[in-house]
């Protein structure tokens, strides 16, 4: 399952409140951003529908609404502050068959050699929109402390591109020992430096 048809309705009234009202009656609320030649709009659909789309791995929907309908990747998704209910859905228009932007997941698969080390925990790529994948995975398993992982060491399909610069460090392995704080080094080193005169227990 790649693509998905959302009935929508436009929401004629925004805030809070108006919001509130229509997740209590099992509606998402959402919006479809503007671009060169078209306006934002607000919209609602069902919840439940949304969901299961996403459970099936869906990243490209038709939005039916006003009597037309269009096609959209989501952009972003807005979560309450512990991250258990969603909010609000920001979509953006895109065009089937050509190339657009979009964030997706890392997924770091295996067991380094050493300490995994990483900045990102997703990343820009650029592809159709039927191709984007639910994650990019990552393979550590085995690496030994050193190594760098950059944009050609990681696998993806051949109609998906990194958005990353070919040097840019996606995650480094490092060595056990360089995950000890200087004070627990420290101490380990003046453990290890004694000179022997301790005083004898009484």
């Amino acid at each position: 399952m790649t693509d998905a048809i959302l009935k929508c309705a436009v929401r004629t009234k925004v805030g809070s409140r108006d919001s509130r009202t229509l997740r209590a009656l099992g509606r998402m609320v959402a919006s479809l951003q503007a671009d060169s030649d078209n306006d934002h709009v607000n919209l609602h659909f069902d919840e439940a529908s949304f969901h299961t789309a996403r459970r099936g791995h869906v990243h490209l929907f038709d939005l039916e609404f006003g009597g037309k309908k269009e096609s959209a990747i989501v952009n972003e998704l807005q979560w309450d502050s512990l991250g258990d209910c969603l909010l609000h859905v920001e979509f953006k228009r895109v065009i089937r068959g050509q190339k657009t932007e979009s964030v997706v997941p890392l997924r770091f698969r295996g067991t380094p050699a050493g300490v995994l080390t990483h900045d990102l925990n997703e990343i820009h790529i650029s592809c159709i929109p039927s191709a984007i994948p639910d994650a990019i995975e990552v393979n550590v398993d085995g690496l030994e402390p050193g190594t760098h992982i950059r944009k050609a060491d990681v696998t993806v399909a051949d109609e998906i591109e990194l958005l990353v610069a070919d040097d840019y460090d996606i995650a480094t392995i490092t060595d056990l020992r360089a995950s000890a704080g200087p004070e627990q080094s420290n101490e380990a080193d003046g453990e290890a430096e004694g000179d022997g005169n301790e005083p004898a227990p009484e």
